[in-house]
Order: C-alpha cells, then sequence, then structure tokens
C-alpha cells in the first residue's frame, strides 16, 4: 500500500521540492582543534543501532488507544466536545490524534535527515562535518522507525502541517549555516526532545515508549552538538547579526507555541472547529503543555548566547524563562539512562552493546 492511501485527507501530490542557494564548503585543515565535537563524534558512532533489530515490531497496539495514553494526553480532554463524544468517537480521536502527532514526527525527522545534510555541505569545520555525517544517519533511522509505527502499526498518517512546513522552509532557505544548526538543532530538535518525552513517559504501550526513547537517546545528542558550535561561532557575531538570530528564535517559538494544533483532526473527525482550536488555546490544562515543550529549547538558547532583552522578555510573556536554570546535561544523562532501561526490560536487546555505549 502507498502513502498516499494511508493520509487521513487528501494531500497535493507526494513531493515537496523547496529551491535552496548556499554555499558547500570542503576543508582541506583535517586536524580541527574541537576536542569537544570529536568527543561526541565518537560517542555517535559507538551509539549507531539497527531500528529492526533493536525494537520488537512483532508488539501489537490498541485500536482503540494505540499508545494506551492517558485521555489527558488529548488535546480537548474535559471540553464540552470532549463531553459529548461517544466511547466509539472518543477511540477515533485517540487513535487520529496519535497518528497525527506521530505523523509530524515522522515529517520533522524527514526535515531534520536534510538539514543535517545540508551541514554537512556548508559547515566550516570538518569535525563539525564528521559528527554531522553521525547524525544524517541517525535521522534517517528516525524516519524508519515513525514510518513503520504509522504504516504498519496505525495504518494511517497526516500530512505535514502549515507551521511545521513553514517553520522548515525558512530553514531550508537560509543560506547561513549557522541558521540551520540554530532552526533545525535547537529549536525543532528542542520542542521535539519534549514531545518525545511525554510518549515515552506516559505511554503504557511498550512499542510505542520504546521508539521514543531510542529516538531520545540520539536527540540529546543533535542538540548538544548545535549547542557545541553556536556557542563558539555567536561570540563573533555583530549586533546586528545576533539582533537577527533572536528575532528568529522569537517569531519561531511563538509559531511552535500558537500555531500548532490539531486543526486536521477535528476536520476529519467532523468535529466543531473553532469550538476544539478556542479550548485548545484557553484551557489551563493545554497552556501548562505547551509551556513544558519549551523545557529543551529555553536552557539551550541561553547557552548558546541568544539571550538579550528581545529574548528573555519573549520567554516570560509565554511563562517559561524559569527553564533556563534547568540542566541539559542532566536531562540527556536521564534520556541515556531511559533508553539502557527500556534495553534491559526487552531482555538485553539484541543491540545492546550499542544501546549501553556512554
Amino acid at each position: 500500500m502507498s502513502s498516499a492511501q494511508r493520509y487521513a485527507m487528501p494531500i497535493e501530490g507526494l513531493e515537496w521540492n523547496v529551491p535552496e542557494a548556499f554555499e558547500t564548503c570542503f576543508k582541506w585543515e583535517y586536524e580541527d582543534a574541537s576536542e569537544s565535537l570529536h568527543r561526541l563524534y565518537e560517542k555517535g558512532k559507538k551509539q549507531q543501532w539497527n531500528a529492526s533489530d533493536r525494537i520488537d515490531w512483532s508488539q501489537d497496539l490498541d485500536p482503540e488507544n494505540p499508545e494506551e495514553l492517558p485521555d489527558e494526553y488529548l488535546s480537548i480532554y474535559g471540553s464540552p466536545v470532549w463531553e459529548r463524544l461517544t466511547s466509539k468517537e472518543r477511540a477515533d480521536l485517540r487513535r487520529h490524534s496519535q497518528a497525527n502527532d506521530l505523523s509530524q514526527f515522522l515529517h520533522g525527522e524527514q526535515g531534520a535527515l536534510v538539514c543535517t545534510a545540508k551541514i554537512v555541505q556548508q559547515v566550516p569545520d570538518i569535525q563539525a562535518k564528521f559528527y554531522a555525517a553521525t547524525q544524517v544517519m541517525d535521522e534517517a533511522r528516525h524516519v524508519e522507525v515513525y514510518k513503520r509505527l504509522l504504516h504498519e502499526k496505525f495504518d494511517l498518517a497526516y500530512p505535514i502541517t502549515p507551521p511545521l512546513q513553514s517553520l522548515l522552509e525558512g530553514i531550508l532557505r537560509d543560506s547561513r549555516w549557522d541558521m540551520t544548526y540554530l532552526g533545525m538543532q535547537v529549536l525543532i530538535e528542542g520542542l521535539a526532545l519534549a514531545a518525545f518525552a511525554g510518549i515515552r513517559d506516559m505511554a503504557k504501550n511498550p512499542l510505542a515508549a520504546a521508539v521514543n526513547a531510542y529516538v531520545m537517546q540520539d536527540e540529546a545528542r543533535h542538540v548538544a552538538f548545535g549547542r557545541l558550535a553556536l556557542r563558539e561561532y555567536y561570540p563573533h557575531l555583530s549586533q546586528k547579526e545576533r539582533d537577527e538570530r533572536e528575532e528568529f528564535v522569537v517569531e519561531a517559538c511563538y509559531t511552535m507555541r500558537d500555531r500548532f494544533n490539531s486543526r486536521d483532526v477535528y476536520e476529519r473527525l467532523g468535529l466543531p472547529i473553532t469550538e476544539c482550536i478556542e479550548w485548545e488555546e484557553n484551557s489551563p490544562g493545554m497552556q501548562e503543555f505547551r509551556a513544558a515543550l519549551f523545557t529543551r529549547i529555553v536552557p539551550a538558547i541561553k547557552d548558546i548566547g541568544l539571550w538579550g532583552p528581545r529574548v528573555q522578555k519573549a520567554y516570560t510573556d509565554m511563562g517559561v524563562l524559569s527553564f533556563a536554570e534547568l540542566s541539559l546535561e542532566e536531562m540527556a544523562a536521564r534520556d541515556e539512562a531511559v533508553a539502557v532501561e527500556f534495553d534491559r526490560a526487552s531482555g538485553g536487546a539484541r543491540n545492546s552493546d550499542q544501546g549501553r555505549a556512554q
């Protein structure tokens, strides 16, 4: 069955071509002095894993709640619309909402695959090229696992949302190498990590939880890669250049907070779109959930030095400024520990050596 037959709604073609114009950088100095990037590259090589071996794809999903997530995870849980739904309609909402979320993960991972290949071409340091090459393989694997979860287990998928597509297009069209890092490695990957964590920690289905746990083990390295490169580069920018990047951060964060919603799901299921989105935007539970999506982004932005008044004001307005004090190292360490624990729980994992590599 083709992908087109699994989409919950019609899509305009199966390709999206983004015109780009940027320079490819060859580097003849092969002895870059970045020990931090070299260590990350070594770690990236050791932690490669095979999705066909490490994950038990024979596990089934519950058709009424595939990932076995609590209903509080649904964006309209507790709303008047939710209270009017029948048991079957609630089951349909669970399945379609989860498929939509995973579809955005899938499309975002393909975006990361393309962006990281662009980084290999653009970045001026050889150690950064080395590490980015390992990430290209990581991202291909992530596309594989989310594709398999959706196509083989859900047999349902959703098209990319306009806000995510717009963000990806802006990142891909920008010719500056650091903007690819900033947009993908720090912002989109940072948001994804927080979203993955919700499923990893709350899903009762072991297959769904394991997929996100193993992807997160890789993604924690990817965000570290972006931080290492940018915090060395950004101190050398002019104030005008720094202002441009801080403006991009603010606009992208507001887009991710305010424009990502489940409109396509509501439309596909025949639910009142305006009423559902209004609940999403105003319910305290959803506001808290949306704020939590920035737990990885805010400390990363502070760490790379884009911490001017404009950025701090935006994060204060969004109620996420306190996340600046969170430790990215501690969160990354936990991501690794949780992945190793999943390996142990699955009987040592068929690829346990890679899963436990430090």
